[in-house]
Parts: structure tokens; C-alpha cells; sequence
């Protein structure tokens, strides 16, 4: 994260996650060797094996979001603009397709509230048709359908009215759930209401200081250009690194995804829902480590939440050790990904273990993947790390499921089509779909059902 200026901060939360702050410290920390060789019983028969896409991530042009804005203003934080990205919106079958060929039974994707409710408490019957078509889509292929109501982006008009920091965004937010589960909640099997909710204006204070300074910086200006773009008093979008009132942020979001919760289960009381949660290995260095306080920042408010709910989602990228002043630099001679963290397969399991510590509901893990241009990486990564989660479920943790991130490259925020998480690689100008070596080593997984 060196010299990063206001048009070139290429960054964004996964690969904040995934990246530098994803730190070792010590050889009594250091993860157990890729591929160490060991018998475990296989993963229970009902165990969810899927993956993950998002949205805005995938669809394309989704012209009345608050990132679509975003994207084509002077400043913008942002690499470069979304544009068509995967064209799913046409070529969701295709998607689907490829989920089936990998064996999966659970795809995850999310609704887009800025297609369901362009305006104000107008909302289109043929968008919610189009979501409804994927999931019939998905059952005709034998996939159960996972749906995240909110995957951080929201309509242009919520971040007119301030976004997250409005007091009647819980409010907002639960009316967009009621709806869209009136007309899609008999084909789901689990929802979830938010995604990563937990660092929506607090990811500067995880960063090292210099390049939390610059980021914030740089994303209050570019909200700024929006909030005059629009003639809003303030443009507080859903996927922010500044915003101007993290503490009432963080409150109307815990009281959205109850309110959005309590409104999915008036219309289906029977459907799981939770939310997804992301959750960095934190590991303590040092007898005053800032660990413990970290935890209590940024996790234990969403997971004693989660209390309530029939799932916790865990989505984990990376570990961080913490000494008593920050995080620890990433230590010499560790095989790194690409934005330079640790790679670091135990990491999933040790949050999952932490998760459900607090919570004390059953975990899903709704993402996690690895950030690399090196297929090779992910294909050793994702048995050595489903190797450290069976074993945590052995421990008797419970974990329902496990889902990755992501189907294909795609559109990865403020960094563009840069970081490669996809098990499936994108042609941009004709949309070709071609699966990855590491497609073949989870699907090889899932068909043994044990690693």
C-alpha cells in the first residue's frame, strides 16, 4: 500500500482483508504446511457445498445504485467503472449452469435493491421477477438458492438521504425485505440480510495509519462530488471507507438487519436468515495485544446480535497479529496473494471457532476465497483450508456450510477487474466463462464430501 494517492487507491474491503494487514508475527504462530496429510471423516450429508457472486459485482450497468454514481464522478476512488461487468443480468443461466457443473447445491447471490426499488416505495414487479426467475432457475438444476437482501450497495436516492446514517434507514431497509420477500422467500432456503455489515465506516481504523488517512480522505471527497452531483446535503453510500457518523452508521445498521430480519420471517417464518459477518483471523501477540479490543470493536456488537438469528455467516480472508500498538507486518519468506498478505489456510477456521464462541448459533461461512492471478495458490488453498475447518468441526463446532468466493472474476469495487478471485476466469469483451484448474479441486471435494 505504498504511494497511494487520491485518484489511485486501488482497495477495497476483500482485498483489505485479504491484504497487508493479514500479518504473521512468529514461527509459534505459523500455519499448519499446505497439503499436510492426515485422515478425517468426511463432512456431514447435509453439509451446504456452494458459492458465491454478488449483484452489482456480476450484472452490470445497475444504473441507479449509489456505486453506479460513484463510479463516474471527478474525483472517484474508484479504478475504473463497472460497466457491463459479468452480464449476468442476461447470462445468469450460464452462471447457473456452471455452479451445476461443479457439483454445488447452494448459490449464493444477492438481490439488487436499486433495480427492485429505483424511487422511493416504488417497486418493480419485473425486476423481482427477473430474481424470482433465477431462483426457479436454480431449482430446476437442483441448487437451493442462499439470497442476500443487501450486498453493500443501495439505491442512489437511500445515499441522498444520507445512507446508513439516516435515523429511518432500519425503517427503509425493512420495507425493501418485507417486499422483496412477498414475492421470492418461498424459493429461498437461507438468507441473509446484510454483508459485512460489521466494517461500514470503520474499515480506516484496521489500516495503517498513513494509508487510512489518504483513503479517507480521498472517499470523503469523492462523496462530497456526489452530495453536489445530486443536491443531497450528504451522499452516504453503502460501500463507504468515510462516513460522517460511524457510531449512528454501525446502530441503524444492527437495527436494520433486525428489522429487516423480523420482516422475512412475517412473510416465512420458517426460513433461516441471518448475516454475514466479515471476521479476520485476529491473533494476539504480546502480553497487551490490542486484540481483545479489536474483537470488540468491530465483531461483538453484530455477533451477541446474531444471538437471535438462525445462522451466523462468517466471511474470512486472512489473519492479523496484533502487538499492543497495530497489526504486524506481514513477515518475511510466507507465501504471500495478491495484494501481498499471508496466505494463511487456518485463518477460516479459527474465525469460525471464534464466531460461534460469541454467537452461539450455527456458522455458515457465506465467502471465502483467495485474492491471486496464480490458480495454482487456490488450488492448494482450499483443501488446506477445508482441512482446518473439518477439523474444527470435529471439535464440535457447527458449521452448516461453506461457500466461496467467488464463480468468476468480477467486479471488485473501488479496484476493478484487477484482483482474480473467481474459480472461473472472465473474457470481458465476449463474457466467456472458463473454469480454472481450482474449479476441478473443489468439485473433486464436494463430490467426495470430505477433503
Amino acid at each position: 500500500m505504498k504511494g497511494l494517492t487520491v485518484s489511485d487507491i486501488h482497495l477495497d474491503r476483500r482485498a483489505v482483508l485479504a491484504g497487508t494487514m493479514a500479518a504473521g508475527a512468529s514461527a509459534a504462530l505459523s500455519h499448519p504446511a499446505f497439503g499436510a496429510a492426515q485422515t478425517l471423516p468426511p463432512f456431514p450429508k447435509d453439509f451446504l457445498w456452494g458459492v458465491a457472486t454478488a449483484g452489482h459485482q456480476i450484472e452490470g450497468n445497475n444504473v441507479n445504485s449509489d456505486v453506479w454514481a460513484l463510479e463516474h464522478l471527478t474525483p472517484t476512488t474508484y479504478a475504473e467503472p463497472s460497466g457491463d461487468a459479468a452480464n449476468s443480468f442476461e447470462l445468469w443461466e450460464s452462471d447457473l449452469d456452471l455452479v451445476r457443473n461443479l457439483g454445488l447445491g447452494t448459490y449464493r447471490f444477492s438481490l439488487e435493491w436499486a433495480r427492485i426499488e429505483p424511487t422511493p416505495g416504488s417497486f418493480s414487479i419485473a425486476m423481482l421477477d427477473h430474481y424470482k426467475a433465477i431462483m426457479e432457475g436454480c431449482h430446476r438444476r437442483g441448487i437451493t438458492p442462499f439470497v442476500t437482501f443487501n450486498h453493500y450497495t443501495t439505491p442512489r436516492w437511500f445515499a441522498e438521504r444520507g445512507g446508513w446514517t439516516n435515523r429511518d434507514a432500519p425503517e427503509l431497509f425493512a420495507r425493501f425485505c418485507e417486499r422483496a420477500a412477498r414475492h421470492l422467500a418461498d424459493g429461498m432456503g437461507h438468507a441473509t440480510t446484510l454483508n459485512e455489515p460489521n466494517l461500514t465506516g470503520q474499515l480506516a481504523v484496521i489500516l495503517p495509519a498513513a494509508t487510512a488517512a489518504t483513503m479517507m480522505a480521498a472517499d470523503r471527497a469523492m462523496t462530497a462530488a456526489a452530495a453536489r452531483a445530486y443536491g443531497a446535503q450528504v451522499f452516504s453510500p453503502g460501500n463507504a471507507v468515510w462516513v460522517a457518523d460511524p457510531a449512528a452508521t454501525q446502530a441503524n445498521m444492527i437495527a436494520a438487519h433486525r428489522a429487516g430480519r423480523q420482516a422475512i420471517k412475517a412473510v416465512r417464518a420458517d426460513l433461516p436468515v441471518g448475516v454475514s459477518l466479515a471476521i479476520i483471523d485476529d491473533q494476539a501477540a504480546g502480553a497487551h495485544s490490542m486484540r481483545d479490543s479489536v474483537r470488540a470493536k468491530f465483531y461483538e456488537p453484530w455477533l451477541e446480535a446474531a444471538r437471535e438469528d438462525d445462522f451466523i455467516g462468517v466471511q474470512n480472508y486472512g489473519r492479523t497479529v496484533w502487538s499492543d500498538t497495530g497489526p504486524l507486518p506481514t513477515p518475511a519468506g510466507v507465501e504471500t496473494n495478491g495484494a501481498g498478505g499471508e496466505i494463511y489456510p487456518a485463518s477460516l477456521a479459527d474465525a469460525v471457532r471464534y464466531a460461534h464462541s460469541v454467537a452461539r448459533v450455527p456458522v455458515i461461512v457465506t465467502e471465502h476465497g483467495l485474492h491471486t492471478s496464480d490458480d495454482t495458490q487456490r488450488a492448494r488453498f482450499i483443501p488446506a483450508s477445508l482441512k482446518e475447518l473439518r477439523r474444527t468441526m470435529s471439535a464440535g463446532v457447527p458449521v452448516l456450510g461453506y461457500i466461496h468466493w467467488s464463480l468468476i472474476d468480477n467486479f471488485e469495487w473501488i479496484s476493478g477487474y484487477g484482483p482474480k478471485f473467481g474459480l472461473h476466469s472472465l473474457d470481458r469483451s465476449t463474457f466467456a466463462r472458463t473454469p480454472k484448474p481450482s474449479a476441478a479441486v473443489l468439485a473433486a471435494i464436494v463430490r467426495a464430501n470430505r477433503v
